[in-house]
């Protein structure tokens, strides 16, 4: 090969390289923008939702006509656990096969089971769309579903 073919070749290669590794980075970026919008907009719910089950007052304005407001401001605490959580499992930092566990230990909770019977079906309508959303509502279901006091009682 004559050294000027050796110096094209070199630099359509060094280009090439150059091309990838752009292309690598800024998905790597926009992966990374996705993920600190997720994390600021859950921080906003989640601060909306600490400020709604402490204050009787502001969460008056927003509970549901047939319900009482202090069930509405425990329903609210446990819709922030499962917030917390489904931040968590969005961002990667529940490894894959753990959200059935801790989709179990959430439903444990007497409180969160009664958030899930009122709310899981919104939760479930809002994910639509969502795979891994969709995923997640359907295994906190599930978790709810298979609790044993959300058992019917054998006669």
């Amino acid at each position: 090969m004559r050294p000027t073919t050796a110096v094209l070749v070199a630099g359509a290669v060094l280009s090439l390289t150059t091309a990838v590794v752009g292309a690598a980075r800024l998905r790597q970026n926009a992966r990374h923008q996705t993920e600190r919008n997720e994390a600021l907009v859950a921080r906003n719910q989640l601060d909306w939702l600490a400020q709604m089950s402490t204050n009787a007052d502001l969460a008056k304005l927003w509970a549901p006509e047939d319900m009482d407001v202090e069930e509405y401001m425990q329903l609210l605490k446990a819709n922030q656990l499962i917030c917390m959580l489904s931040l968590r499992d969005r961002l990667g930092f529940i490894r894959d096969g753990h959200l059935p566990f801790f989709a179990s230990m959430v439903m444990s909770s007497d409180v969160c089971r009664r958030y899930w019977r009122r709310f899981g079906d919104l939760r479930a309508q809002e994910a639509e769309g969502d795979e891994r959303a969709e995923h997640f509502t359907r295994v906190l279901d599930q978790a709810a579903k298979n609790h044993p006091q959300a058992q019917p009682a054998a006669a």
